[in-house]
Formats: structure tokens, sequence, C-alpha cells
């Protein structure tokens, strides 16, 4: 246990608490205690300053006794004090059942009448509400409603939600005020099935692309046929014989333009609108990218492949026709005109340098100005430079899970170098100063013990956590560790994070605990440039902060950042014998680390545009099995990263976007002026950007100002079935998932919620304030009555 430990919060300072057995008693503004001393100091010398009167030294030390003792009651009200308790609280139970009627609903039967009879035949009232209703399921917002402190709702609904708030996002409310959320199990009983496209929004013309048709449904057991067309014409049909299952289609477009895909499947189930799916695919030029090498490597003839490529041996005249420039194992003084590049890249276009014996290191590029464009540097990073804050979760949430956290905070204490400086902040409701921002060399025993001595306990707030860990920093650059299990729904955790990493601090989150809130975490690393690693993958803490002293040691590349466009969706299974001697800069994106845990791949902004860089090479200068599947997908990422948007060179729409029936759809036009001859209204949203937003109201592929979506069925047809997301809110509420046939046990269990085990917090400045007006109260009137007793000779009482 500690106690006595400092605080750090956004509104508050400075505070302190400690704990009596299941009491916790605080201060939540200890600072005002500074004042007791000189206030005490100020009545001491008034009352003693020229006491010449009659008053007796008796009467004197009484006064002082007196204003002494209302001064410290209202300082220390103004400090104010605190409790913390648990107690069981009881109430009258009920059953209020959240009742979805949306018509995903309609494949099953609908039990709510027989819900309600049973329950009242077992004496606990029910009272129905409707949550959802016709194409719409808002259930999560239904849900959040009609939640109440220390409450219970009982949900009758396949969980298909269809807008509002996110399901695990009102588990999250619901943990914060104590309630919990149950369910009835829902089961289909009738046929549905509904057919899905995916494939790319935007490809180039001669490029190979997959697009991917899922049928789904319920209660879906006999054979389906589906056909696939293309601008009408059909490219497959085939047979599901189990009635779901996905169709892949390879195509290569030839032309220029939007084309239109369908997916059809013929059945006879409850809804016809689901039957049939369509996509748009934007099919472009090929972008012109720069091939800049000093020799004849294959990495050009796999460009080739995919873009339209031109080479050189040094940058030309103008870079005017080109979307990006990819340099391989080139030295900065074979480069040519460097400062042109630069603001080809700073005005919105894209780089790529590829290593080699004659790149980085081996090129010069540290004395040059093409280092200052790279995301990487020559050599080492600073020793010492790092700094990062561990901020732990110890929040009540945690609950036996907190031997989790304690793990995952060691094995990341134990990723870090000695030359780290590292501090330690515990938050719950507040953050607390575990351990001061200290390097480990002479400090990793102490933190290790400290961590071991944390306790669990009170409310979530990682955004009070952040900015805890924000306040130890001191305005220092440097990156925060979050280990947490996420579960946190009213503090503005991203808001704070994107604060941060325009401050430069990075937020690495680390999932722990028995139930992780994954999507909250992964957003809150990716709004401030950091990651999201699971409680396992800590030992790639060591690739980013280990430092000379404590060397990663794997087998070929490993992908550090998984969220990044250039990393999303790829592996890594070449193992190139060489990485040039590179660290990656403040502001730069660490991304796939070689063998040595230097970084192989890594990217940033530069200006408006992109820069990336790959120095994992085999001898000679080539990228080997890097241009191999399914390695290729890294390079081919990296490239596109460069590119950037294809069409962003071009004039007139050059996007619009798919869409549901009643769902806007985004058209994008670019042009110095927005097209006039239309009934979209574009706004503009950057110099030379317009946008605009249209809503249909019935499917099918739709046209306006020369753009063409597609226009689905609604959302509320492409969902059947219970979704995992219902069933993920019921255990992390530590609800129950009754049958339609348990009314009995229903009751029961609202008699065991409605007897509950809470934490309070009481404040106590009222106490303080009135008792201290009760005793100024008091000793006026004890003088006033001295005075008409003639025991004193003025007013006052003391003279």
């Amino acid at each position: 246990m500690i106690m006595n430990i400092t605080m750090l919060s956004y509104d508050v300072p400075l505070s302190v608490r400690t704990s009596f057995g299941d009491i916790v008693v605080g201060l939540n503004r200890p600072l005002a205690l500074i004042a007791l001393p000189i206030a005490i100091a100020a009545v001491i010398g008034f009352i003693n300053y020229r006491a010449s009167g009659t008053a007796s030294a008796r009467s004197r030390r009484l006064f002082a006794i007196s204003r002494i003792t209302v001064i410290a009651l209202l300082v220390f009200a103004a400090a104010g004090p605190f409790t913390v308790i648990t107690m069981e609280t009881t109430g009258d139970p009920s059953v209020s059942l959240l009742v979805d009627r949306s018509n995903s609903t309609a494949v099953g039967p609908n039990q709510t009448e027989e819900l309600v009879e049973g329950i009242e035949s077992e004496g606990i009232p029910a009272t129905v509400s409707t949550i959802a209703r016709g194409e719409r399921s808002p259930i999560g917002d239904g849900i959040a409603a009609n939640l109440q402190e220390n409450g219970s709702v009982v949900v009758v609904s396949d969980g298909q939600a269809t807008g509002g708030q996110s399901l695990s996002a009102t588990a999250e409310f619901a943990r914060s005020i104590n309630a919990t959320i149950s369910t009835v199990a829902f089961d289909s009983t009738q046929t549905e099935q509904y057919v899905t496209l995916t494939g790319p929004s935007k490809t180039s013309v001669g490029v190979e692309s997959q697009i991917l048709t899922r049928v789904r449904g319920v209660e879906a057991t006999d054979p389906v046929t589906v056909t696939v067309s293309i601008d009408g014409e059909q490219v497959t049909e085939e047979t599901l014989d189990n009635g779901t299952g996905r169709i892949p289609v390879r195509h290569t477009f030839e032309s220029v333009g939007a084309h239109r895909v369908t997916a059809a499947v013929e059945n006879d189930d409850t809804y016809s609108q689901n039957n049939i799916a369509r996509s748009t695919i934007r099919v472009v030029n090929k972008p012109t990218i720069l091939y800049v090498s000093q020799g004849e490597y294959p990495l050009q003839s796999y460009l080739q492949q995919l873009y339209t490529v031109e080479t050189a041996s040094s940058i030309p005249e103008t870079l005017d026709p080109y979307y990006a420039v990819v340099v391989q194992n080139t030295a900065a003084d074979d480069l040519g005109n460097i400062e042109r590049l630069q603001r080809f890249v700073i005005d919105g276009n894209g780089l790529l340098m590829l290593g080699g014996p004659n790149g980085f290191e081996g090129g010069g590029y540290d004395s040059s100005s093409i280092g200052t464009m790279l995301p990487v540097q020559v050599g080492e990073g600073t020793p010492g430079s790092a700094r990062v804050i561990l901020a732990i979760d110890v929040s009540g949430s945690t609950g036996s899970g907190m031997q989790i956290q304690k793990a995952v905070a060691l094995n990341a204490l134990g990723q870090l170098g000695d030359s780290t400086s590292v501090g330690v902040v515990g938050f719950n409701r507040q953050a607390y100063e575990v351990v001061g921002l200290e390097q480990l060399t002479e400090n990793r025993d102490t933190t290790r013990q400290r961590i071991r001595q944390l306790r669990a306990g009170g409310g979530t707030n990682i955004a009070n956590g952040l900015r805890g860990a924000e306040e130890m920093l001191d305005g220092q650059r440097g990156t925060v560790i979050l280990i947490s299990d996420g579960v946190d729904a009213r503090s503005r955790a991203t808001v704070v994070a994107e604060s941060l990493g325009r401050r430069g601090v990075r937020v690495i989150t680390v999932g722990a605990g028995q139930r992780v809130n994954e999507p909250l975490l992964e957003q809150i690393a990716d709004i401030s440039g950091g990651t999201y690693f699971q409680a396992n993958e800590t030992d790639r803490l060591r690739i980013l902060f280990g430092g000379s002293g404590r060397q990663f040691d794997g087998e070929g590349l490993t992908i550090v950042d998984s969220g990044h466009f250039i990393t999303s969706g790829a592996e890594v299974t070449a193992t190139p014998d060489q990485v040039n001697d590179v660290s990656v800069r403040p502001g730069g994106t660490f991304l796939v680390a070689g063998s040595n845990g230097d970084p192989a791949v890594a990217a940033w902004r530069y200006g408006l545009g992109r820069v990336a860089t790959i120095t994992a090479y085999q001898s000679g200068g080539g990228l080997g099995g890097l241009l191999n599947e399914p390695d290729s997908l890294l390079v081919t990422k990296s490239v596109n990263y460069a590119i950037g948007n294809p069409e962003r060179k071009t004039t007139g729409v050059t996007g619009a976007d798919d869409t549901r029936v009643g769902s806007p759809a985004t058209i994008t036009y670019r042009g110095d002026s927005p097209p006039t001859n239309t009934s979209a209204s574009f706004r503009a949203v950057r110099d030379g950007v317009y946008r605009a937003s249209v809503t249909p109201e019935t499917e099918g592929f739709k046209e306006i100002s020369g753009a063409t979506y597609a226009a689905n069925y609604p959302a509320e047809y492409a969902g059947f079935g219970t979704a995992p997301a219902l069933s993920e809110a019921v255990r992390a509420t530590d609800g129950r998932q009754f049958e339609p046939s348990d009314t009995a046990e229903i009751a029961e269990f609202a008699r065991q919620q409605s007897t509950r085990v809470r934490d309070v917090e009481q404040r106590w400045e009222w106490v303080l304030i009135i008792l201290a007006l009760v005793i100024f109260v008091t000793e006026v009137v004890i003088r006033r009555v001295q005075v008409y007793q003639g025991r004193t000779q003025q007013e006052s009482g003391l003279t």
C-alpha cells in the first residue's frame, strides 16, 4: 500500500490521500494548508500588538485560541477534505426491459409479453421501453439513456446497432456508474441472407484488383447462387452450397473512370433489398514516379508493373510530372539538386529513400541537407534523450486484473535501457506520482519495488492519467506508456491524447486486464502518434527504447507499429542481411525493425509531403526477398504512402464515396473554383479542394456533378443474429445472459441487484465551515454577555 503519495491532475496541481482499512481519507487541495501558519502568526501578532488594555492575559489567550480554531477549520475546509468508504445500498427490486423492435429482429419471435408476464408472476414489477424501431437501431444510446447509478437493465435485442454510440462505449459508461447490462438470448427462426462487396475504392489502369463478395445470414443452409457483374457484364456465377461464404474475383480494368460492380443472390428469405450489393471502383491512370539510382536493381522492373516509371541517375531540372521520387542506394553527392527535391516534397509530394552500401552512413547523408528530410538519422540516438512515463491504471475496474497490470508494467520496465529517464504515474479518478522522472541507471530497483506496491481502487479517468504524465514531463518531449484496460467512458482521453501529440508527446498504449477496450486504446495511440500493443507484445518496447545497453535480438524483420498505412495488413518473412546504421528522429514513426533492432522502415510527414525510408537491404544493394510475396506488399505500400492521393494533380471530380440509403455520400472536386451547374452544394476544405454531401433516398448507382457512387440498402439489413458486441457488454458489466424461459432467474437477479456494494465519496468542507461558524458566533455571544454584565469595560470584551 502506498500512503500519502502525491496526486497529479489537470485541475488540481497537488493532492494527498491515505487509507485506513476500507476507508480512504484525503485532501483535494492540500496546498491550502500553507496559509495556516501564516494566518496563525497574523492572529497572534494582531492580539499582542500594543496589548496595553485592561484585558487579562487569560482573555487574550482564549480569544487567540478561538480565532486560531476558526481559521484552522476554514483552512482545512479550503483544503477539500474527503473520505471514500465502501457501503452497501438496498432498494426496491424491479426489472427494466429494453426492447429492440427494429427490422433486423423480425427474423426471431417477439417474446416481450411472455417475459413481462413471467417476471411479474414472480412478484417483481417490470417496465418496458423501446430502444429501436424500424430501420433505426441506436441501441447503445437507448441502453445508456435508461441506465441509472447502481441500476440494472435487461436488453431484449439482437445487438445489431446501426447508429449512435457503440455498445462498448455504453458498457464503459455502465461500469463507471456501477450498473449492469443483461440480455435475453435472441434466437433466429427465419432464413435471412445478405450480400456485401469489398474492393478498392481507387485503382490504376492495368493493375489487377481483388473484389470480394461475401454472403452472410442466419438459418441459411440451402445452396444459393451468386452473380457478380462489372459494368453490366457478368464476370462470374458461383453457388455456395452452405448458403453463406465468400467469392473472390480478380479483375484488371483497362479504362479510367468509375466502374460499377454488382453482386446479387437468388433466394427467398425475409428481406429482398439486401440481396443486391453495389460498389464503384474509380480507375485512374498509373501515377508517374521518378526512380533515381546509380545502378540497376530489380526494384525498377517491379515498380514498372504498378506505376509509370521514369528513371534518372540524379534529380532532373523539373519534378512537376511526378507524384513521388524513389531513390535507391545513392550517395548524397550523386543526387544532384537536393534543394529542388526538398521543395518538391514540401509542396505535397513524396519521397521513398532506400538504403544500401552507398546510402545513409555510406552516402554522407549525415553531412548533407538530404538528411534533414528523412525520418531517420545516421547513427544511434542520443543516449539518455528518451523520457518515458509509465501511466498505470490502478482503478477498481482492474480488480484482480491488477496483477496483470503490474506484470505488464514490470515487463515494460525491463525493456527500457538504463539511460532512459523513467517516471511512474498511477491513476484512477486522479493521477498520483509513484516515482519521479529519473534515469534508470540508479533507480531501476526502486521503480520496480514501487510498481509492485500499487493497489487497485476507485473509478477510472484516463484523461487525468495522461494529464498527470504530461505534468511529470514538465513541458519536455517524451513518451507516455499507458497501461490500462481502457475502461473509461466519461473522460476526454482522446482529446488529451491529441493535445499531447501536438506537443511532441506520443502515447503508446498497452492493453492489460481481464477485459480490454482495444478500440479506445488504439484511438488514443493513433491520435497522439503512438502505437497500441497487446499485453504480450511489450518486448517491442525494447526496440523503441532499449539503447545500446539493452539491444533487441530478433530474427529477420519485426513489425513495430502495425496500425500505420504502410504496415497495415503487411507481413514480413524476408531476412535481408544488412540494415543501415540509423535511428529514428524525434517525430518519426518507427514501423519495422531489423534483426538488431535498428529501424528498417520508418516514415513521417515533411512539409505537406510524405517521406518513408527502407534501410534493410541485401548485400550488393538490392532488396532481396522484400520483392517477393508477401513482403512485396510492404514495398508497394511504402511507395503508395509516398504517392498519397493519385489524383491530386488532376482537376474535376476526384472522389465519390459509396454509401447507404439515408446516409450522406461525400463528393470531392479539385479545381480553381467549385462547379456551378449542379444541385450539390460544394464548400472549400482547402486551397483548390471542394466537397459536397448528398444523401440518397433510394438504392442504386447515382450520378451527380459527373461523379458516380453506389447507394446500398440501409445498414439495418446488413446484420442479423446476436451481435458479439452485445455479449461483450454483458460480460464487461458483470451482467447475465438469460434464456426467454428464465423469467424466474431474471426476477431473482433483480432482487440480488437491488443490493449493491459501491464506493461513496463524501466531502466534508461544509461540516468544518459550520463548526467554524458555531465557534465564532458562540465566542461573540459570550463576549457580548460579558459586556452586558459589566465584566469588561468595552464592547469588544478585550479591554
